[in-house]
Order: C-alpha cells, then structure tokens, then sequence
C-alpha cells in the first residue's frame, strides 16, 4: 500500500513540474511576442517622426500610439464634409509619405489595417456630429482613391487595409484646465493596427481577469 501511495505522489509530482513549466514556457513565448510587437512599433512611430520631422502640416504624432492627429481646419471648412482646396493638397502632400512608411519592406508585413478618424467638437446632437465625422472620414478615403488624385507607392495594398469610421464627439481632446478643448476636439486621425496587436490585447484580458 505504501508502495502504491508513493507512486501515485511521484505522477502526481511529475505532473504538476510539467504543468508549472508548461506554463512558464507559454508566459515566456507570450512575452517575447509582446516585446516584439512593442518593437515594431516603436520604431514604426520612430520613422514617422523622421518622415515628417521638416514637414510644414500642422500634425501631431501620439509618442504612444503612433497615430497622426489633424486638425479639421486642415481638410474641411467649418461644419462641412467636403475636402476644401487646400485639404486636397495637405492629403497630396502627406498620403504618399505616410503610405511609404507604413508599406514599406520593413513594416508592411506587421500591417493588418489603416484607419482613418473623424472627430468632432460637442456642439450639436450626437447624431448630427456622428454623420458629420462619418463623412468627413469616408471624404478623405474618397478623396485618396479619386481618379485625379496623385499617384502613389502601394496604392492597391491600400485599397485592402484602409477604413474610415466616425466617432461623433465621444473622443474629445481636454487642454490643460481638464476641460473639453473644442477647436483640438474638431479632428481628423490616420492609425493603424498591427497583426498582433488584437492577440496582445486577449492576452492582457486573460491576465488582468486572473489576477
């Protein structure tokens, strides 16, 4: 009986080593492909500073997420959904660059999507500012895929990647006194996504759920 009892302790601690490094392998294999993620964005952001470091547009690039936030005055007048003039030659001029970076031999493979934003201030009805940023974002799409519209590196790639959402004035922009800054709230922004980026996420949701 003795015997039996030891033997079963043994299995049992057999099993429970390889359940403990089981797991340690999987965190390791989960941390490597983390870090690598992490990696291949921060020097995808790093190479868009480069890219736009001399650039005369009124941008700003998140040193987090590396998304490229423009003001609406930049593309649209006021209240208007139609690319002005001057935003047609702010798109000529930034699209090729911002396409030439993130499809380029060294990114173009850790792309799953390209995501372009309107936001809006909090004047009006949800509604009202959910359609307006919708079509300003979808105007700006159209506008890049317009037969007269310059072209450029990559521009079939783009045409599988790219979407335009609208976001109403859910996302605002607050200033320094905490309070909503309407004018910066008024925006239009190009994200992107990484393969692994979703995969990262259910990891980190599994984590904090267990803990």
């Amino acid at each position: 009986y003795s015997d039996l009892m030891s033997a079963l302790l043994l299995v049992f601690a057999l099993l429970l080593m390889t359940n403990i490094f089981g797991n340690q392998m999987e965190m390791e294999a989960k941390d490597q492909m983390i870090e690598e993620v992490l990696g291949v964005k921060t020097r995808l952001i790093e190479e868009l500073h480069r890219a736009f470091n001399d650039s005369n547009l009124e941008m700003e690039i998140d040193p987090q997420t590396g998304a490229i936030r423009f003001s609406s005055g930049v593309f649209f007048d006021y209240d208007s959904a139609a690319v002005s003039k001057e935003g047609r030659e702010n798109l000529e001029l930034f699209i090729p660059q911002y396409i030439n970076v993130l499809l380029s031999d060294e990114f173009r493979e850790h792309i799953s999507q390209i995501i372009i934003e309107g936001h809006t201030d909090q004047e009006g009805s949800y509604l009202y500012n959910l359609e307006l940023s919708q079509d300003r974002a979808f105007a700006v799409v159209e506008e890049i895929f317009s037969s007269d519209f310059p072209e450029f590196n990559e521009k079939e790639t783009l045409r599988h990647l790219i979407t335009s959402n609208g976001r109403s004035f859910m996302v605002p922009i607050y200033g320094d006194d905490n309070k909503v800054d309407q004018e910066k709230s008024r925006r239009v922004e190009f994200k992107f996504r990484l393969k692994d980026e979703e995969v990262i996420n259910q990891i980190q949701e599994l984590v904090s759920t267990s803990e």
